[in-house]
């Protein structure tokens, strides 16, 4: 299939949903629903006067967390990006990421491999730590954002350990 005719074929399916949407709203709205509307509207009036303003109730996926008091630490990825973890150490199933000047708040998820796991499920972002080096993936569009993302200390070189040989000579009897 060629791309202009997947393209219009995906535009066809669009259109026609968004039609269908539209006309099952008009045949849930009821016969009635102007007469409805101003009789809200002027109960709304003394309603909200009588009412105190509501609280808004935190989104823990899309509202900035706070990063006072948390452990820092900053990786260096490739192509020059760059990721900053902050760690709270009463909180062990939550980290926040700063990527691309916003901070986001991601949730541990459990994994069999022993890798660390965390996700936004709000912006599909899923930050996987391993000893040897870190990436962020975009799960909505199922793409990498950063790889080989290295802290200070994944950044030092390894240094041989002085007791072990640097090589065995096997003998055959």
């Amino acid at each position: 299939m060629s791309l202009s005719k997947l393209l219009l074929a995906c535009s066809f399916a669009l259109a026609s949903m968004t039609l269908a949407a539209g006309a099952h709203a008009q045949t849930n709205a009821p016969a009635n629903a102007s007469a409805k509307k101003t009789v809200k509207k002027a109960g709304k009036s003394k309603a909200a006067a009588a009412k105190p303003a509501e609280t808004k109730t935190p989104d823990e996926d899309a509202d900035e967390p706070a990063v006072v008091d948390s452990a820092v630490t900053e990786f260096d990825c490739e192509l020059g990006n760059k990721i900053t973890i902050y760690e709270n150490a009463g909180d062990e199933a939550h980290i926040a990421l700063r990527w691309k000047k916003r901070l986001h708040r991601l949730t541990r998820v459990g994994t069999t491999t022993g890798a660390q796991r965390f996700e936004n499920k709000l912006y599909g972002l899923i930050w996987i730590g391993i000893p040897a080096k870190g990436m962020l993936l975009d799960s909505k569009q199922n793409r990498q954002l950063a790889n080989e993302c290295r802290n200070a200390e994944q950044l030092k070189p390894v240094a041989a350990n002085a007791s072990e040989p640097t090589s065995t000579k096997m003998t055959f009897h």
